[in-house]
């Protein structure tokens, strides 16, 4: 790993989603304040399931349906999926916390050949504070509801996604889960360096989604995938 200061470490949780529940165990901290939930909760309950289920990653009978924030949900109930998400939400929860998180990208590859075929990148900022005078009031906190609402126009472009995406067949392709940090976070030993898995070839395709905020982040996502 890249020791350098300031520099990004881009790293993956060692083994893949097939990694056996047991060893992941439970989360053992509250969520905490509602911009870290807000976030935790895109990435997981959000994004990493809608597009495991939107893309074909496992069969339909692995997903059931949760309303949260308006939305009707697919979520896994593959319980080693589920283990290996959850962990990776619990040092999220970390790294967000202090500043060293800068992506989160989710890769989709094909089982035979190992290539990456789509790669779903969300950019985790922190928000400017804005500076103020004396005469001037201080910006009120944004609202949960404003925060909530910009995640469902979000989530609704992923899920939308699929009319312009190339069709997966169904069980030929897998994925993983990377996290890109600052050169001065806490890596734990099980997560290991790993390279970007862009997409490669001539005829690729990138399309940006909106964005969401917070008092605290704003979030980007766009999709890469290649037309062949």
């Amino acid at each position: 790993m890249d020791s350098t200061r300031n520099s990004p470490n881009v790293v993956e949780l060692r083994g893949s989603s097939r990694i056996v529940s047991d060893f992941f165990g439970k989360l053992q901290d509250p969520m905490g304040p509602f911009w870290i939930q807000s976030i935790t909760d895109f990435f997981s309950e959000y994004s990493i399931h809608s597009i495991l289920y939107q893309r074909g990653i496992y069969p339909a009978e692995d997903f059931q349906v949760r309303k949260k924030y308006g939305l009707n949900m697919m979520v896994s109930i593959n319980e080693e999926v589920n283990a290996y998400v959850k962990k990776i939400m619990s040092q999220l929860q970390k790294w967000i916390k202090s500043g060293g998180l800068s992506k989160l990208v989710i890769v989709i590859s094909s089982k035979d050949s190992g290539k990456v075929v789509e790669r779903w990148q969300f950019d985790v900022k922190i928000a400017e504070k804005q500076e103020t005078s004396h005469d001037q009031e201080e910006p009120r906190p944004k609202l949960k509801e404003e925060v909530q609402r910009e995640i469902q126009t979000v989530i609704r472009q992923i899920t939308a996604a699929v009319t312009f995406l190339p069709q997966l067949d169904n069980g030929d392709h897998s994925f993983n889960v990377l996290v890109y940090t600052d050169g001065e976070s806490v890596v734990p030993n099980e997560w290991i360096d790993s390279d970007p898995k862009d997409v490669e070839g001539d005829n690729v395709e990138n399309v940006n989604f909106r964005n969401f905020s917070t008092d605290k982040h704003k979030v980007g996502a766009l999709v890469s995938y290649s037309l062949t």
